[in-house]
């Protein structure tokens, strides 16, 4: 993935990243709510060594060198039982000196004879009470037992308080600013995640970029989802200035410029599974072909579960089967539909051998047939993946347009269906998506501006010109 495929599934998953930030964002403020402030109180203790009474400046230089070093050790001392346990009995105070210790930080800046105390406490006075209690008693014991002369005499050490403390006013934890932000980034970083595992996961087609990924062949046109499609399914004839029906006319230009190496105009419109458009994409596109004065035949080659006649609102008792058993001419059940010179011709019986009709000798002289009286014949033939009918129709036409259905058809489902055309030697003309988002980063292209298009006057212009195609083919 580049950066590009990045940014289009962060943009896709916003509302996921956004909902999972705001958890680590309120996460974090319950954490900072519930927390027991703590409070740190600090001091500052002076070391230092004297070698006599008078003290020269080289003595001083001395002094100054072993005080340094015994700030080191005296780190240590701080944090021992002989320093907290005269403050533990001073103050009363409920821990042991180990307890004490964890809540007892000392440090020495380097390269001086200074030391830093600070004690952590829930108490902000109890804390500067513990930390002046530790400085005393650790002057007290390093004065007067670590350091005192064997021969008896005062201390060369001397360990003064710089400044006492004082009770804090403010916590230092915990810190709301902080863990809010921490929050912030831990829910970022969490909700991208998810975003990412989420796509990687997911094995289903969302736009162009899947498909280009499963095949070379190329895209014709995407139709986008519409909730109401099953009540009225021919959107080209009920309502065509509908940005849907824009998309149908613009499948249909860039339909003229497939298969331009043959002469047949006899397509196969097929899918990888049921349920993905292909029927009503069929009748649509046979419409809108039918617009720009061109003769036009859609074919129900779906001799297993026939849609066309109930689509187009036409008697289906006759057609295609008794068409190839000789029971019928074709000019006996080819249908008119509206006003142009659009002819259907429904699948008739259901019969027991589909697969063996579709590839008779009788069904190459019916497409020899339909392709010498029309422009274009469209056919709507099963899915591929369930059974072998589309491919054997494909085999016998100029190609296959092989719809299939954004958020519902799999990379994988999409993959074995292009294959098995293949496998036999047939066309793919294309791929049409289906169920297209009108917003966001998967929505195509065309169906953004099919508004804009559909309150346009140019679609006469174009259609004459499409005429004037037609009428060329046709001599």
């Amino acid at each position: 993935m580049d950066v590009r495929d990045y940014i289009r599934i962060l943009r896709k998953s916003w509302i996921l990243i956004v909902a999972v930030t705001l958890v680590g964002i309120a996460g974090a403020a319950v954490t900072s709510i519930l927390m027991t402030p703590k409070y740190i109180a600090s001091t500052q203790l002076f070391v230092s060594v004297q070698s006599s009474e008078s003290v020269t400046p080289g003595e001083l230089v001395q002094g100054s060198s072993a005080a340094q070093q015994k700030v080191r050790s005296y780190v240590d001392v701080v944090r021992s039982s002989r320093v907290l346990d005269p403050v533990i009995a001073e103050l009363d105070l409920p821990d042991t000196a180990e307890e004490l210790a964890e809540r007892v930080t000392a440090s020495s800046p380097l390269n001086t004879v200074l030391i830093d105390v600070a004690v952590e406490d829930t108490s902000p006075q109890l804390a500067a009470d513990t930390v002046n209690a530790i400085g005393a008693s650790f002057s007290d014991l390093v004065v007067t037992q670590l350091e005192a002369p064997t021969g008896g005499g005062p201390s060369l050490v001397k360990i003064e308080t710089i400044e006492s403390a004082i009770p804090p006013v403010a916590p230092a934890s915990p810190n709301i600013p902080l863990n809010l932000a921490l929050g912030l980034l831990i829910g970022l970083i969490i909700g991208c995640g998810v975003a990412l595992l989420r796509y990687t996961l997911d094995n289903r087609i969302h736009g162009s970029h899947d498909v280009e990924h499963v095949t070379k062949s190329p895209i014709l046109g995407g139709i986008s989802f519409d909730p109401g499609a099953k009540k009225r399914p021919l959107i080209v004839h009920g309502d065509p200035r509908n940005p849907r029906a824009e998309s149908f006319r613009s499948l249909r230009t860039n339909l003229q410029f497939v298969n331009l190496d043959s002469g047949s105009r006899c397509f196969v419109v097929t899918s990888s599974l049921p349920g993905e458009g292909k029927t009503t994409t069929a009748c649509n596109l046979a419409i809108a072909l039918a617009e720009t004065g061109a003769k036009v035949a859609i074919v129900d080659g779906d001799l297993r579960l026939p849609r066309v006649a109930d689509t187009m609102a036409l008697e289906g008792a006759a057609g295609l089967t008794d068409v190839l058993i000789g029971r019928a001419d074709i000019e006996d059940v080819l249908q008119p539909w509206g006003r142009g010179e659009l002819y259907v011709l429904p699948a008739g019986r259901v019969p027991p051998n589909p697969s063996e009709l579709l590839g008779s000798k009788a069904m190459s002289a019916v497409l020899e047939t339909l392709n010498a009286t029309f422009d274009y014949v469209i056919i709507d033939a099963p899915p591929l993946l369930p059974v072998t009918d589309a491919a054997i129709l494909s085999k016998l036409t100029g190609g296959a347009i092989v719809i299939t259905a954004v958020g519902r058809t799999r990379k994988n489902e999409l993959e074995a269906a292009m294959r098995s055309l293949e496998h036999i030697g047939s066309r793919v003309l294309g791929v049409v998506m289906t169920m297209l988002p009108t917003k966001g980063p998967d929505a195509y292209g065309y169906g953004n501006y099919g508004a804009y298009y559909g309150m346009e006057q140019d679609a006469p212009e174009v259609a004459l010109a499409e005429t004037s195609q037609a009428q060329v083919r046709r001599g």
